[in-house]
């Protein structure tokens, strides 16, 4: 089969045949419907340096947003997995045996270290390719939704999700503002999901004429980026601040406009892995606001995203490429030319 695969740091991947893989003890073998290619991937195969942080040693394929018809099961998977039925795969793999894990959050195992791979697509094959083996406790059921489209929600869905989600109770009640910097893929279903689970005034902001223009389809007020971003923000708030900030970018200037925007008590997650640094002072930081991370979610908050999305609250605005073309996808998404998610279909059929 034909598949993306990270052979070497710090260069571009190649479309190549590797073998059909084969379900293990409680694996499942899925005909990929999609793969979602993100900027993690590109830091992957682009920026990390073997032996730093968030590096994987290659060769393996990538793709860590993934959905598929289940074509064979290995021993031991549950009854419950349907041979020929559509599910979204929930990524991280943890060691199964720590607290983190038994509560359905992988991303965070505490045996993390030790492991051999992070998630399907990181460090253990993914997604990019015609088939992917995953476990099988790992399936959400899509059932009638449409799983090419719903890829993206296994990261750029499920990432939002859990940072806001965290973040509710600072938007409970009325009068709440909540921050959107950078309208991607993460951003654009962040907005969604901020309109569906809160009452909040939703403020996005990117430097993209476009980017802002979808945002304000899905009803977000948007403010340009560039110079006197923060004081903009900070009029549409009557001067206080947003209750709750969301920087989908991570850099220091988004993480330093995201600080100047918040009111006290307020909460500002940094979602996006730009490597960007946050310097704090008692006299400039207000009261008892705070500066956090967030990464991934949990298998819980997966269901819960896959019940927004089935219930039509949250849309993944995807471009579609074959097999043929995802190297160009790739090459698109490090140009800044995808709007929304890139998503492979390997099997068009």
């Amino acid at each position: 089969m034909r598949a993306v695969v990270f052979e070497e740091f710090q260069t571009f991947p190649s479309l190549t045949e590797v073998e059909t893989p084969e379900p293990g003890p409680g694996e499942v073998l899925l005909r990929v419907a999609g793969a979602g290619a993100c900027h993690s991937d590109v830091s992957v195969y682009r920026v990390f340096e073997k032996g730093g942080p968030g590096a994987q040693n290659p060769p393996f394929t990538l793709g860590h947003e993934n959905s598929g018809w289940v074509e064979r099961v290995g021993t031991g998977v549950s009854e419950r997995i349907k041979v020929g039925a559509p599910y979204l795969v929930y990524g991280p793999i943890g060691c199964q045996h720590c607290r983190k894990c038994a509560s359905g959050l992988e991303t965070y195992c505490e045996n993390a270290a030790t492991l051999p791979y992070l998630a399907v697509g990181l460090g253990r094959d993914g997604g990019m390719a015609e088939y992917v083996t995953v476990p099988g406790h790992h399936l959400i059921p899509l059932g009638d939704a449409d799983p090419v489209a719903a890829a993206p929600l296994s990261d750029a869905g499920l990432t939002p999700y859990h940072a806001i989600k965290k973040a509710l109770p600072h938007l409970e009640g009325g009068g709440k503002y909540a921050l959107v910097i950078g309208l991607g893929g993460l951003g654009q279903i962040g907005v969604q999901i901020l309109k569906a689970l809160t009452g909040a005034t939703v403020i996005a902001t990117d430097l993209k004429d476009d980017a802002r223009d979808r945002a304000e389809a899905n009803g977000a007020v948007t403010v340009a980026g560039g110079e006197g971003q923060a004081e903009r923000i900070r009029e549409l708030t009557r001067g206080r601040g947003v209750d709750a900030a969301f920087d989908f970018v991570g850099a220091s200037p988004t993480i330093a406009t995201a600080a100047a925007s918040m009111a006290q008590g307020g909460r500002l997650s940094v979602v996006g892995i730009g490597t960007g640094t946050h310097e704090f002072s008692f006299f400039t930081n207000p009261y008892e606001s705070y500066v956090t991370n967030t990464y991934w979610g949990s298998v819980s908050d997966l269901w819960e995203v896959v019940d927004l999305y089935r219930a039509g609250q949250i849309r993944p605005e995807v471009e579609r490429y074959s097999m043929d073309e995802a190297l160009e996808a790739y090459r698109r998404l490090e140009a800044g030319e995808v709007t929304g998610r890139a998503v492979v279909v390997p099997n068009q059929s």
